[in-house]
């Protein structure tokens, strides 16, 4: 799997992005579930995702709750990639 795959893993989904995006400081899914008005069971499924991309780490695996999360060294080069190289999206309200 290229850098590539990763970059486009994480922006084909909107959601996704957003939970990405804010993983610059340790966050729970419940911080992120209000933080960004989505559904906690899908903040989840996203996390899972992520997780086992390596693009975020969990930082309490131990915990059964209230489990913290921050994006990883290989997530920071993935976010920084994004950040360089695609181009800022447009939004034009008609």
């Amino acid at each position: 799997m290229t850098e590539w795959d990763d970059v486009s893993f994480v922006v084909r989904n909107k959601n996704r992005r957003k939970v990405f995006d804010q993983l610059d400081k340790p966050k729970t899914p419940t911080d992120l579930s209000k933080e960004l008005e989505l559904n906690i069971g899908f903040i989840s499924n996203i996390l899972i995702e992520l997780q086992e991309r390596k693009l975020i780490e969990c930082l309490t695996p131990n915990e059964k709750r209230n489990r913290y999360y921050r994006i990883s060294a290989k997530g920071k080069k993935i976010k920084a990639k994004i950040e360089k190289e695609l181009p800022k999206r447009i939004l034009i309200k008609f």
